[in-house]
Parts: C-alpha cells; structure tokens; sequence
C-alpha cells in the first residue's frame, strides 16, 4: 500500500489567479482552450526558490517535506511556466495537495501569513455592496464562547439576503486575536453568545459591530438580523478567563482546543 501525500505548506495565496496572454496586433486578451494550470504548491516553491532566493532544502523545511519533493514539485512548476510563456498560453494558478498556513509552523512560530491567507482569499467582491456576516459556528449553532471559537461562519449579504456563505476555521486563535482574523475576513457584524470585555474593546476597534447573547440555529440567527428580529443581549458577557478553572460554564462549553490538522484542499 503506498503512502499517502503529505499535505504542502502554502503561505501566501495569489492574489492573481489568471495571467493570459494578449494579441500582439490588436493588445487583446487571447483566450486559449488549453490553459496551463499552476497548482498551489507549484506556484509557493517557484515564490520561495526564485522570488526569496530559498535553496530546495530551505524550501523544503518551510513547505514541510523532503528536499527531494520539492525539486519534484519545483521542476513540473518551471516546465508549465516555459510552457505558457512559450506557447502563449493561458496560466491558471489552482487546486494542488496544499494547506494554507495556519499560524503555526515546526517551530511554533508564524510570519504572519495566516492573517494574509484569509485577507486574501476572502477579499469582497469589487464595485458591490457586500454586508459580510460572521457568526461563532459548531454544528450549526451559535458557539457560545467567543474566545475559544473553532470555527466561524461567514456570509455575505447583498441587498437584504445571503448570496454566499463558508465556515473558516479559526485555528486555534483565540481571544483578542479572533478580532484580527475577523479583520482579515473583511467581517462586518459578528454573531455570538458569550463575550469578554477585551474581545468587545477588540471588535470595536475594528469597527465590527456585535450581537452577543444569541444563541440557536447560526443560519436562523443570520435570517432574523436581516429581518430586523434578531433577539440578543446588548450586555452579553463571558467574564471567566484568567481565574485558573479549567472548564467554565460560558453556555454550557468548556475549554475548548484547536484542532491542530487541517484538510488538505484538493
């Protein structure tokens, strides 16, 4: 039985996903049948190696596998490059075995690259009207611990309804650092239960405006704020951190833990 792939490190994601070539006569767009795809991990080992002058073996150790991986993945990458450049060909950059960084690295340490991932990804549609609603997720209800959060449910509301919605998970940051990662959501209400007063000073700085105290179905909840109907709690608190017990009774969660593996994405 062989082994299974080992999910690759990405740390920044594209923030230009298609590069297409133009006519040479009239500068319009060409649009080929047969676009080059750049997977993800093909595209970070070509931004490691030949953008931040990473040798293979440093590559390697950022990416999380061997040196020779990487020269595997390094090689298909540069072939696909001449490729498109050669044959005048669309490039597409997506799909691959990769998992975004999430905040952690071998050395318990982040460059920052978490925060960007979700900038970057979740970027608004451009020239729209976009209300972007983040709710605390488990199981389809609203978390009732803000600070100790895995997960949150992100939607996007155009002209009074959701048009999009994903769960994103937090990856263990917690507390005031949810904030940030909200920030990089481009979130602009959050929907919770229980929440202390830093993480309220928080939010506020970053100019999203909460609803505390709810708890029940999350996409209900996101319903009847639309509607004007929400039920919360202007006052909601959660003041149990930093008095050493080990569970405590924020709506009924205790002290919960990030996961620590993440999906790869395929």
């Amino acid at each position: 039985m062989s082994r299974p792939r080992k999910c690759r490190r990405v740390c920044y994601f594209p923030q230009t996903l298609i590069f297409a070539p133009v006519s040479s006569e009239k500068r319009d767009p060409v649009t080929p049948q047969d676009p080059v795809i750049l997977t993800l991990d093909e595209y970070e080992t070509i931004r490691l190696i030949d953008k931040e002058g990473f040798s293979q073996e440093q590559c390697g150790e950022q990416m999380g596998i061997s040196r020779t991986t990487v020269q595997l993945i390094y090689v298909s990458a540069r072939k696909k490059l001449a490729d498109a450049l050669v044959e005048g060909k669309m490039l597409r950059i997506e799909g691959g075995e990769y998992q975004l960084c999430n905040g952690e690295t071998d050395a318990g340490s982040c460059c920052g690259c978490f925060k960007r991932n979700l900038n970057q990804q979740y970027t608004k549609p451009r020239g729209e009207r976009i209300m972007r609603i983040a709710v605390t997720f488990e199981k389809e209800e609203i978390f009732q611990h803000f600070g100790h959060t895995e997960q949150f449910k992100v939607y996007d509301v155009e002209d009074g309804k959701v048009t999009a919605s994903q769960v994103v998970d937090t990856n263990g940051q917690g507390h005031g650092a949810l904030a940030g990662v909200l920030k990089a959501l481009h979130v602009d209400v959050l929907i919770c239960g229980g929440i202390g007063g830093g993480a309220r000073m928080a939010l506020d700085a970053n100019g999203i405006q909460l609803y505390g105290g709810v708890s029940g179905n999350a996409d209900q909840a996101v319903e009847a704020l639309l509607a004007g109907k929400l039920a919360y709690d202007p006052e909601a608190r959660c003041d149990h951190h930093g008095h050493g017990e080990e569970h405590h009774g924020c709506g009924g969660h205790g002290h919960c833990q990030g996961h620590g593996e993440h999906d790869c994405h395929q």
